[in-house]
């Protein structure tokens, strides 16, 4: 359906002509999936980008190569030398495309089934009408609770979960011929991720679809693909079928590749998360840096954040008379305690709650009610003075790096930004010092601080913001997703920082995530949230190992797992997810935790 010989993409920046994709040749055939891997940079996206010409748009251009296509009614087009008129008539409609970041992606002023339905009148010549039925119909495809409501609400409005959802709706809605899946299942939950790869499957044996998909979830690689090409700094470093790179990779980036992939299970009998040494390719060889050292930096006597029945709610319709008479329930009465050098990871299925709680502990949702305490201090009786320190103890690293970067300032102001506002340095010497030597931590280079978030890819942006957040030497970071747009050797390389930063400062860390692999490597304790309730809390150890309520078990279950072949089973992920929007007056019952073992409590019922 697709081959792609040579390849070669260039951009103009003013170092001069970097070449992003260097003699790029792969074939994609009807029904079957071509996954792209490589780290951060190496080419994945700006490959996906060249297939439909948006690099066009982006000061690229193709250099050589050519990409032949055969459309569904027959008949063969290189879509390199093809007309902007000719693209637009296949762009959404032959060939549609995931993209890797929702926010950016969708428009902010349209509502979702506008954006839904522009697709299929513009493609399919359906009728308003009959355009938003099938939109609807896409949204509950995609398991989006509320779908009826979510048609008339804007991207602002939904998670980033949710939106990554209403785009891969928008990208099956006319049943293109190929489609280029660009990290589709990063900003979601492992159990909405398990059910997405269903439906592009589905999608697959029903038409004939070919699929392209770029990720560094190499669970889900060895789940969905057929044959894999394996990029490195802009070129093809290995391709095989799934089972000859998983089982048996020539080129040692593969090899490192693989061995930085966080396996579910790994840690079993240990009692605390482990720093393991990290594989690195240093000079086109692998080699092991660092030793094994076991986490014990939890300091059990008294907490540094407690959050006792916290409670907050949003207004989201009103009657005639002005009336609220919906209210999202986004977190309903939840306790938990953080301890200085500890690591909490928050986990659960998209609109659960997760991100609320953290932005309300970083002062950005106002609570309902409940109280807050950080280091033995009220929340809600500090004063400006006070809630300045706070936000200098209190770091956030957010789900979206894009939307969370200015993008009219260069990334190296953005980290001096909070550094400036606290003023924890003189000089502006001192500062870009300060700035080369974070930027260093996180994987990057200092003459990065020069550039513009739009210059970066999406991991490396993530990167930017974990590098800004330790720029205050806080005390407690709340990590949302702060890892799930990373490949898995930079994703290795920031969870061993993040817990090499533990050990050195004491930090502590409200890590808030849906990788349940990660989770198991790095944290200490685990709460798992459900419809905004707390349904499970325990140490890392009791909840993974003998997981009591039947919602962790599922979660669990949905696990991507990198050994190609292994079957899921289908039956514990099934199901649709209740709505956290009631009518006032129709609170949600009250879950009660229950000792199931020493410092392990499950709801009742479970």
């Amino acid at each position: 359906m697709l081959s792609v010989q040579g390849l070669s993409v260039e951009f103009d920046t003013p170092q001069g002509v970097f070449r992003a994709v260097d003699g790029l040749s792969f074939d994609v055939a009807p029904g079957r999936t071509l996954a792209i891997v490589g780290e951060s940079g190496s080419g994945k996206s700006v490959t996906s980008m060249a297939i439909l010409r948006l690099t066009d748009f982006a000061r690229g251009r193709i250099a050589e190569g050519s990409m032949r296509f055969r459309p569904r009614e027959g008949g063969e087009i290189d879509l390199a030398k093809a007309t902007e008129s000719t693209m637009l008539g296949i762009r959404g409609n032959e060939i549609a495309m995931i993209f890797q970041e929702p926010m950016t992606s969708l428009n902010p002023v349209f509502t979702v089934g506008h954006q839904i339905t522009e697709a299929l009148v513009l493609h399919q010549g359906l009728r308003s009408a009959e355009a938003r039925k099938q939109a609807l119909a896409l949204l509950q495809k995609v398991r989006l609770a509320d779908a009826e409501r979510l048609l008339d609400a804007y991207p602002h409005q939904l998670s980033g979960g949710m939106r990554q959802r209403v785009m891969i709706a928008m990208a099956l809605s006319c049943k293109p011929a190929l489609l280029i899946a660009d990290e589709p299942t990063t900003a979601l939950d492992v159990t909405i991720q398990a059910q997405i790869l269903n439906t592009i499957r589905e999608l697959q044996r029903d038409t004939g679809t070919a699929v392209i998909f770029i990720t560094h979830d190499m669970g889900v690689v060895a789940e969905m693909a057929d044959d894999v090409v394996v990029m490195w700094r802009g070129r093809k470093v290995e391709q095989g079928t799934v089972e000859q790179i998983f089982n048996a990779p020539q080129h040692p980036y593969t090899q490192t590749l693989l061995a930085a992939v966080p396996r579910l299970g790994s840690l079993r009998g240990l009692p605390l998360p482990q720093r393991e040494p990290l594989a690195v390719l240093e000079d086109g060889v692998r080699r092991l840096v660092g030793t094994t050292q076991v986490q014990d930096t939890a300091r059990y006597e008294a907490p540094l954040l407690q959050v006792d029945r916290l409670t907050t709610r949003f207004d989201v319709k009103r009657d005639l008379l002005g009336r609220v008479t919906h209210r999202v329930h986004a977190v309903e009465s939840v306790s938990l305690d953080i301890y200085p050098g500890e690591t909490l990871a928050l986990v659960g299925e998209s609109g659960s709650g997760k991100s609320t709680i953290g932005k309300t502990l970083q002062q950005l949702v106002a609570p309902t009610s409940g109280s807050i305490r950080f280091d033995g201090r009220e929340l809600s009786s500090l004063d400006a003075a006070g809630r300045l320190q706070l936000r200098q103890d209190i770091q956030y690293i957010f789900q979206d790096p894009y939307a969370s970067l200015d993008p009219r300032k260069t990334v190296g102001f953005s980290i001096a930004e909070p550094i400036r506002t606290h003023r924890l340095l003189d000089g502006e010497r001192a500062i870009e010092q300060r700035v080369a030597e974070l930027l260093e931590s996180v994987g990057l280079k200092p003459e990065h601080a020069r550039r513009y978030p739009h210059e970066f890819s999406g991991g490396q942006r993530q990167r930017v913001c974990i590098a800004r957040a330790l720029g205050c030497n806080p005390r407690l970071i709340i990590a949302d997703e702060s890892v799930s747009a990373l490949d898995v050797s930079i994703q290795a390389q920031i969870i061993d920082l993040l817990m090499q930063l533990q050990a050195e400062r004491g930090l502590s860390y409200l890590f808030i995530t849906h990788d349940m692999a990660v989770v198991e490597k790095i944290s200490h304790r685990v709460a798992v949230m459900y419809l905004g309730q707390i349904v499970e809390m325990g140490t890392r150890q009791a909840v993974f190992e003998s997981p009591a309520h039947a919602y962790t078990r599922k979660l669990l279950a949905a696990v991507p797992v990198a050994e190609p072949g292994r079957q899921k089973n289908l039956a514990l992920i099934e199901g649709e997810i209740p709505s956290p929007m009631r009518r006032v007056g129709d609170e949600p019952e009250l879950l009660r935790l229950v000792d199931v073992g020493t410092g392990h409590r499950a709801a009742v019922g479970a």
